[in-house]
């Protein structure tokens, strides 16, 4: 039987970095008004096309300043490839395409999806399911955006959170035991708190946005908690989507004092990255070697997946008792 991990991350930030003291005088904030609310002090713009941060990022993935005509062990055998953003800049082809062109994979499952700020997740529970029901090896999962594009730099609201880049992950499947729980879901009654049509800039409606993500994000980790027979105390990290400082605090106060030091936080430097900010958090957790091994209790999401090794470690010994048993 095989399991997947989480075998390389990767990350592109633009060279441009938004001080607050920049956005602050243009919409005459006073000092500091953006990091008490948010909680960010600086974030990145870009004015490239994605395709040209699709590339960079793959080229700091795999240690390639050019990775055209070098399918090397790393690359050779991926076979999906899934980008996740909510403002492409292009449409055909699509962006995954883009970055299977770049790799030099001649023949692979390769599209782009728009699932909001959840795009990530989504994106990364289809590469699973995939993975679990296919022969395909190795896996690319992408988050990417160029938000600066869609905001109006006259919007408080909005001006003063969003940010540019982009992250990926590469799953590939292994021995090693691991559990993966997951809990996505879409509802009708919300879908006008945070809007971005055709031609138009983004909108968010702040305070609504804030009590749904709160709460949510809490009764997914719940549900999540109870289908793995977990305890939240036996969990290291609780990765979040990057919205807001002031959110995420308040889902650790909600959670218990138990997970307030659990919630792993970027924001500050980087900005609300939409699809970025999970994979952007989790490279940043990889390099710095907080995380060493992926499967020691981690909570990532929309805060809606889970995966977990000691309960599986335990059911395949059970397992290997019975078989043993029995013959």
């Amino acid at each position: 039987m095989k399991f997947i991990k989480i075998a390389k991350t990767g990350v592109y930030l633009p060279e441009l970095k938004i001080e607050n003291e920049q956005i602050e005088k243009e919409l005459q904030l006073e000092p500091e008004y953006i990091q008490k609310r948010t909680g960010i002090e600086t974030r990145y713009y870009t004015t490239k096309a994605q395709e040209y941060m699709a590339k960079k990022l793959i080229q700091n993935m795999f240690n390639q300043q050019n990775t055209k005509n070098t399918t090397t062990d790393t690359t050779k055998d991926i076979g999906l490839i899934i980008v996740a953003t909510t403002t492409p800049t292009q449409y055909m082809p699509g962006i995954a395409n883009v970055i299977q062109k770049e790799l030099n994979i001649q023949s692979c499952i390769s599209f782009d999806i728009l699932a909001g700020c959840s795009g990530f997740i989504n994106a990364l529970d289809i590469a699973h399911k995939y993975m679990e029901a296919s022969q395909i090896k190795k896996a690319l999962v992408i988050g990417i955006e160029q938000l600066s594009k869609f905001v109006d730099k006259k919007d408080v609201s909005t001006a003063i959170l969003l940010s540019d880049g982009a992250g990926g992950v590469l799953l590939e499947k292994t021995d090693e035991p691991k559990a993966y729980f997951s809990n996505i879901e879409a509802t009708i009654d919300n879908g006008e708190i945070l809007t971005c049509k055709a031609g138009e800039k983004i909108s968010m409606k702040g305070k609504e946005i804030y009590r749904y993500a709160v709460t949510e994000t809490v009764k997914n980790i719940e549900k999540l908690l109870n289908d793995a027979n977990e305890k939240l105390e036996n969990i290291k990290y609780i990765i979040p989507h990057q919205s807001n400082l002031k959110i995420m605090k308040s889902i650790g106060t909600r959670l218990g004092e138990s997970a307030k030091n659990k919630i792993y936080t970027n924001i500050n430097k980087k900005g609300n990255t939409f699809c970025a900010s999970i994979p952007i958090a989790l490279d940043e957790m990889f390099s710095s070697r907080t995380i060493t091994n992926w499967g020691q209790n981690h909570f990532t999401g929309l805060w809606w997946r889970f995966e977990h090794r000691k309960r599986i470690d335990r059911n395949l010994k059970k397992l290997k008792e019975l078989k043993k048993r029995l013959t």
